[in-house]
C-alpha cells in the first residue's frame, strides 16, 4: 500500500477509534433551577471530583456532561445557593433536573468559591467580567437607584462617557461600539434622563456578562464589547411582589405561575416623579422616565419551552411647554428552546427592536421624528460532543430600517407637508461556529469563525461625486469641504447599493500552570456595519444611526490580549491581569465644522480613519468573609488618526494621532461591602479617572470687531481628574422573617465629599473685567438618598 492510501486509512481508523471510545461513555444532562421560584440558573458549576471534570449551565440553565461509566460524586455550586452533593451511578444516559436551595449564610460559610475559581482558571475564557445582581445591589448608586451600567464602571477597562452622560466606553472604544443585548434584543440607547439612570431595572434582571475581548463568534456587529443581559423568567411556583420607593423614583415587580411548575409571568415597572415637585414651584420644566419589563415562560414538555419577553421605555423632557423631547426603546423577543437529545440544545429567536426619538419645538412650529428599527432571526445550537469538546453554531439575519428624520409642522397643519429624509435599509446575515476543547489536562482552547455579510439596500437616490469623493480638499485654504454632487443614481426597492462580507476568526487559549494559576491569550476580529453619527464623546438621544455604503466603510477590529490569572489563600482572593492591543480600520471622523442634524448627505462631512488602543488591566478580588469586594486599575491609551487621502491633503489634525474623547490614561475603582450583622450591611465605591480629553482655545484674534478664538491640535488638553466616593447602609428590621411582608431601608450618599467634577469647560469674556475666563459645568455634587425596598 503506498503512502497516499495510508493517510486516509489512518484517519478512518482514528475516527472509528474515537467513535468506539465515545460508546463507552454516558451522558448526564438536565436543567438546574432555583427551588423557590423554579427559575433556571445561568453559570452553575457542575463538578465530578473523581474525574476532575465539570461544566456549567448555559444561558437557559441547561447542562450536559459525558463521562465514562461508573460511580461518582456530583457537586453543584452556585453563589448565593447551598452547595449540593450526591452520589450517582452512571451506567446509562441520565436526565437529571436539579433544584438548588437559596441560602442566607455568609459567603465564608459556603463552600462554593474553590470549584468555581478552579473552573475559571482552566476555562479558555478571558476579558470577561460577570457581576451577580446581589453584588450590584450592594453598591451605592446615584439618586438611590441600583444601576447596572454604573456597576460595570467599577470593572477594569470600563470608563464612563462623562459626568451625567449616557453610555460607557470599553478598552478605549466608543460607546456606539458596544453591543448591548437584553434577552438577545438589541438596545440602542442604554440610559434614562441623559445618563442619570440606566434602562435596566435590576429587579427584573437575572444575569449579566461583559465581554471586553476574546468574544465568542456567536456575537457580532460591534467592535468594542458585548454586554449580554438576561431577564428573570418569573416564579412558576407561587405569586410574589417586590419593589422600592425612593425620593424621585419607584418601582414594582409582580411574578407568579401561569400553570404551577410549568408556566410563569413577570411584569416590572418603574417611573420617576421628581417633575411633579417642580410643578409645585410654578416651574414649567420637567424631565421624567417610565419603563416596563415583561416576560412569559411556558414549559411545553421536557424538551420544549417557549418564552416571550419585552421591554418598553420612554423619557420625556419639557422646557416651558415650548420644547418637548420624547425618546426610548421598545423590544420584543419570541424564543423557543428545544432539546434534540441529551447532547444537542437549540434556541430559536424572533426579535424586534426599535429606538425612537421625537422632538417638538413649538417656538419654531416644528416636529422632528427619527429612529432605527431592526428585525432579527436567530437559530443557535449548543452541541455537547464529549466532556472535552463542546460546539456552538448557528445563524442570524438582521434587517434594518433607518429613519434619519421626518420633519413636519406643528399646530393645525400638523401631519401635512412633512419632509421625510430618505429612509435607509440594510440586511446583515451571518453564520458562525465555535468550539471549546480541552486538548490536554493543562491546555484548553476556544476557537471559532464568524462569516458576516452586509447589504445596503434601496429605495434611495444616491449622490454621484467627481472621483467618487464626497469630501473635497481645498488646497488654497487647506481645509476639507463638502463635495458637490455631479448627479444621482436611483436604486429601487430591494436593489443592492453596496455589499460587504468579512471572515471573523476568534481564538482563546488557556494553559494551566497549576491548580491555582494559568496564563491565557486571545485574538478576535470583528466587523461593525452600522455607525452612530455623532461628534460628541457621549451618545445623546438625537444621535442618528447610519449604515455602511459606498462612502462609509465597515469598521474592522483586530484585538489581541494576554493574561495571567491566579487564586490565593484557598481561593479567598483572585487576581486577574491582562494586557491588550486593538486596532480598528475605517473609524469615521468628522471634518471641521461638520453639520450632522438633518443632513441627507452625511457622506459629505465624514472621512474614514483608524483608531488604536492598548493597555494594562489589573483586578484583585476578595471573595469571602464579612468584608469583600475588589480593586481594579487600568493604564491605557486610546487614539485616532485620519491621514490625508493623498500626499497633498493634510488629513484631520494634520494627519497625526490624537487622543479620542474617551481616552482615560488612569482608571482606578475600589468596591467594598461589609456585613456587620443580620440587620446592618454597608457598601462603598470609589472611582478615580484621568480627565477627559478636550480641545481648548490657544489664542484669539479680532475680525470685524468680533473676538474669534483659535484652537490647537484636537483633544490636546484635558478636563480636571474625575473622582468621587459613594457610600451606602442597608438596614433590615426583621432579618429572620422569610414569609409575608419583608422590608429594608437603603441609605446612600453619592459623592460623599462633594467633588464638583467637570462635565465640560467653556470659555467666555467677563463682562465686567473684559478678560477671558473658563467656566466649568458640574452636574452632581453630594446627593443623599433613601429608598425603602419591600417584597411579599
Amino acid at each position: 500500500m503506498n503512502q497516499k492510501t495510508n493517510v486516509p486509512l489512518l484517519i478512518l481508523l482514528f475516527l472509528i477509534g474515537s467513535w468506539a471510545k465515545a460508546q463507552d461513555k454516558v451522558t448526564i444532562s438536565g436543567t438546574i433551577v432555583n427551588s423557590q421560584s423554579n427559575e433556571t440558573l445561568i453559570g452553575v458549576n457542575i463538578f465530578i471530583p473523581e474525574l476532575q471534570s465539570g461544566t456549567t449551565t448555559n444561558e437557559y440553565g441547561f447542562f450536559s456532561l459525558s463521562v465514562p461509566k461508573g460511580d461518582y460524586t456530583l457537586q453543584i455550586s452556585y453563589m448565593g445557593f447551598q452547595t449540593s452533593e450526591e452520589k450517582i451511578s452512571l451506567q446509562q444516559n441520565l436526565r437529571k433536573n436539579i433544584s438548588l436551595e437559596s441560602t442566607t449564610q455568609n459567603l465564608d460559610e459556603i463552600v462554593i468559591t474553590e470549584r468555581k475559581n478552579i473552573a475559571n482558571i482552566k476555562k479558555p475564557e478571558m476579558s470577561v467580567n460577570k457581576l451577580s445582581i446581589q453584588e450590584i445591589k450592594k453598591m451605592p448608586a446615584v439618586l438611590g437607584e441600583t444601576d447596572i451600567l454604573k456597576s460595570i464602571l467599577q470593572l477594569p477597562g470600563v470608563t464612563n462617557a462623562g459626568e451625567g452622560s449616557s453610555g460607557f466606553n470599553v478598552r478605549g472604544g466608543a460607546a456606539d461600539q458596544n453591543l448591548i443585548l437584553l434577552d438577545e434584543a438589541l438596545i440602542y440607547n442604554s440610559s434614562h434622563l441623559f445618563g442619570f439612570f440606566s434602562v435596566f431595572n435590576s429587579d427584573a434582571i437575572k444575569d449579566l456578562k461583559l465581554y471586553k475581548g476574546g468574544i465568542p463568534s456567536r456575537f457580532g456587529g460591534r467592535v468594542s464589547s458585548v454586554l449580554d443581559i438576561y431577564q428573570k423568567e418569573g416564579n412558576s411556583n407561587e405569586f410574589h411582589m417586590n419593589g422600592g420607593i425612593g425620593l424621585i423614583s419607584s418601582r414594582l415587580l409582580a411574578e407568579g405561575p401561569i400553570e404551577k411548575g410549568k408556566g410563569s409571568f413577570l411584569v416590572a415597572g418603574r417611573s420617576s416623579y421628581a417633575h411633579l415637585f417642580l410643578k409645585l414651584t410654578d416651574n414649567n420644566n420637567s424631565a421624567y422616565f417610565y419603563d416596563l419589563n415583561t416576560k412569559l415562560s411556558y414549559k411545553l414538555n421536557d424538551n420544549n419551552s417557549l418564552f416571550l419577553s419585552g421591554y418598553f421605555g420612554r423619557d420625556v423632557f419639557d422646557i416651558n411647554d415650548q420644547f418637548n423631547n420624547v425618546y426610548g426603546n421598545a423590544v420584543l423577543n419570541l424564543r423557543w428552546n428545544h432539546l434534540f437529545s441529551d447532547k444537542l440544545f437549540s434556541n430559536m429567536s424572533m426579535i424586534y427592536s426599535d429606538y425612537y426619538y421625537g422632538l417638538k419645538l413649538d417656538f419654531v412650529g416644528l416636529n422632528w421624528d427619527s429612529g432605527i428599527k431592526n428585525y432579527n432571526f436567530k437559530y443557535d445550537f449548543k452541541h455537547y460532543i464529549s466532556e472535552k469538546l463542546k460546539m456552538t453554531y448557528g445563524l442570524n439575519a438582521v434587517y434594518y430600517d433607518f429613519n434619519p428624520g421626518t420633519i413636519s409642522p406643528t399646530g393645525p397643519s400638523s401631519g401635512i407637508n412633512h419632509d421625510q429624509l430618505d429612509k435607509k435599509y440594510a440586511l446583515e446575515p451571518a453564520l458562525y461556529i465555535d468550539a471549546e476543547q480541552e486538548v490536554t489536562e493543562k491546555l484548553s482552547v476556544n476557537y471559532g469563525l464568524r462569516y458576516s455579510m452586509f447589504y445596503r439596500l434601496g429605495q434611495q437616490d444616491m449622490n454621484i461625486y467627481a472621483n467618487n469623493e464626497a469630501v473635497t480638499f481645498n488646497q488654497e485654504l487647506q481645509i476639507y469641504e463638502k463635495g458637490k454632487p455631479i448627479g444621482t443614481e436611483h436604486f429601487g426597492s430591494g436593489k443592492t447599493i453596496a455589499s460587504f462580507d468579512n471572515l471573523e476568526p476568534r481564538l482563546a487559549v488557556s494553559y494551566q500552570l497549576s491548580d491555582n494559576q494559568s496564563i491565557k491569550a486571545s485574538y478576535n476580529r470583528m466587523s461593525q456595519y452600522i455607525h452612530l453619527i455623532s461628534n460628541t464623546s457621549s451618545p445623546t438621544p438625537l444621535d442618528v444611526w447610519a449604515p455602511s455604503d459606498k462612502f462609509i466603510k465597515p469598521q474592522l477590529l483586530d484585538q489581541v490580549a494576554l493574561g495571567y490569572f491566579r487564586n490565593f489563600h484557598n481561593d479567598d482572593y483572585t487576581l486577574e491581569t491582562e494586557i491588550y492591543y486593538k486596532k480598528v480600520k475605517n473609524r469615521i471622523d468628522y471634518i471641521d465644522g461638520a453639520d450632522l442634524i438633518a443632513n441627507e448627505a452625511i457622506e459629505q462631512v465624514v472621512l474614514n480613519g483608524k483608531s488604536r488602543s492598548y493597555g494594562l488591566e489589573v483586578l484583585l478580588r476578595k471573595n469571602s468573609g464579612k468584608l469583600n469586594g475588589w480593586i481594579s486599575y487600568t493604564l491605557s491609551r486610546s487614539e485616532q488618526q485620519t491621514p490625508g487621502r493623498t500626499a497633498a491633503e493634510t488629513g484631520i489634525n494634520n494627519g497625526k494621532w490624537y487622543s479620542t474623547g474617551y481616552d482615560k490614561t488612569h482608571n482606578l475603582a475600589v468596591t467594598a461591602s461589609y456585613s456587620l450583622n443580620d440587620k446592618w450591611s454597608f457598601g462603598s465605591t470609589f472611582a478615580l479617572q484621568s480627565g477627559q480629553p478636550v480641545t481648548y482655545p490657544n489664542g484669539q484674534y479680532e475680525y470685524g470687531g468680533i473676538i474669534v478664538p483659535s484652537y490647537g491640535a484636537r483633544n490636546d488638553d484635558r478636563l480636571p481628574a474625575y473622582h468621587h466616593l459613594d457610600v451606602s447602609a442597608t438596614y433590615v428590621p426583621k432579618p429572620d422573617k422569610k414569609k409575608g411582608w419583608q422590608g429594608e431601608w437603603v441609605f446612600s450618599i453619592y459623592n460623599l465629599y462633594n467633588r464638583m467634577n467637570s462635565a465640560s469647560m467653556t470659555f467666555r469674556q467677563n463682562e465686567d473685567t473684559g478678560r477671558n475666563e473658563a467656566v466649568r459645568l458640574s452636574i452632581f455634587g453630594v446627593i443623599p438618598s433613601v429608598t425603602y425596598n419591600f417584597k411579599f
